[in-house]
């Protein structure tokens, strides 16, 4: 294989891994792109260049670096942050008035006390 045979596998390699890490299907990236679930499927199995402006959309909907896409930049160990239904979750609970919003804290704060997870009693 050549030089950028190797390139796209590599590079379809990375956006299925940050696809699976963000808990998203094929078909969901897809959407996300205005593409085909097949497309996404050919960026991942190395058989479809990439348009460098297509490669930005990528890394965006991933919630990465085009660095970290092409494997130039340096690697996040562990997850990046919440995925995106608990991101929308606490984006939810931030618009709530002050009041629900405590309440909502207290709950999670006793709950995770009890559970011995991270963040209790901050």
């Amino acid at each position: 294989m050549n030089e950028k045979g190797v390139f796209l596998k590599e590079l379809g390699r990375r956006i299925a891994h940050a696809r699976k890490h963000e808990g998203l299907t094929q078909a969901q990236l897809a959407e996300k792109l205005g593409v085909s679930q097949q497309v996404v499927a050919d960026y991942e199995n190395g058989s479809r260049h990439i348009q460098a402006w297509r490669l930005v959309c990528v890394a965006e909907a991933l919630g990465i670096g085009v660095e970290e896409l092409l494997g130039t930049g340096k690697r996040m160990p562990g997850k990046r942050g919440p995925t995106p239904k608990i991101q929308k979750q606490l984006e939810a609970i931030a618009g709530l008035p002050k009041e629900k919003r405590r309440f909502v804290e207290e709950v999670l704060a006793n709950i995770l006390k009890d559970s011995g997870g991270a963040g209790a009693g901050q």
